[in-house]
């Protein structure tokens, strides 16, 4: 049980009351952990506009990544989220299921930028080279490695900061990998 409070709207800046604003009309509501952000005058900028950066990667592409690394950082919140976008980007319960796992074996390409992902995050940035290869023997290219390497340490940012301030996971709760797959 976390006893770090989600801040309120009235409980933030004016700056981050605004991106609160943005966020209600984007999404419906504010995320705990986008609202955990606002208890810094900047943070919560900050993490959309590297979150909502330019990237090589397409939106399915991103989830894959979001899902494998929150797998790997066992963050509860990301893996609840990520499963939820993750369906909205077409992925199929089992699919995303595999996708935590760190691989895809229904799709060649995503299966390279899933075993990369997972090899990232264990290793701490110190990629296998044969993950390397695999992912460029799939068609992925150097742009897409910087990209995958950002969005690594984009979601680990999410990963940690859940982790820490363990706020309530506001979406649909993952099943933890393990007694899914038992």
């Amino acid at each position: 049980m976390s006893t770090f409070n989600v801040p309120k709207r009235e409980e933030v800046s004016e700056n981050n009351q605004a991106i609160f604003d943005n966020l209600e009309k984007a999404v419906g509501f504010v995320p705990n952990l986008y609202a955990t952000y606002a208890h810094s005058e900047n943070a919560l900028a900050n993490y959309l506009a590297l979150s909502n950066a330019k990237t090589s990667l397409n939106a399915k592409q991103k989830e894959v990544v979001n899902l494998v690394v929150s797998e790997v950082n066992s963050c509860i919140y990301c893996l609840s989220a990520h499963t939820a976008i993750g369906k909205m980007n077409g992925f199929t319960d089992t699919e995303i299921l595999e996708l935590r796992s760190g691989s895809a074996s229904f799709d060649t390409k995503l299966d390279a930028l899933a075993n990369l992902a997972k090899n990232i995050t264990e290793n701490r940035g110190a990629a296998d080279d044969t993950i390397i290869e695999k992912f460029f023997n799939a068609g992925w290219t150097k742009e897409n490695l910087i990209d995958t390497i950002v969005l690594v340490g984009d979601k680990t940012i999410s990963n940690y900061l859940h982790k820490t301030t363990k706020v309530a996971v506001d979406f649909p709760e993952a099943q933890p990998l393990e007694v899914v797959e038992a």
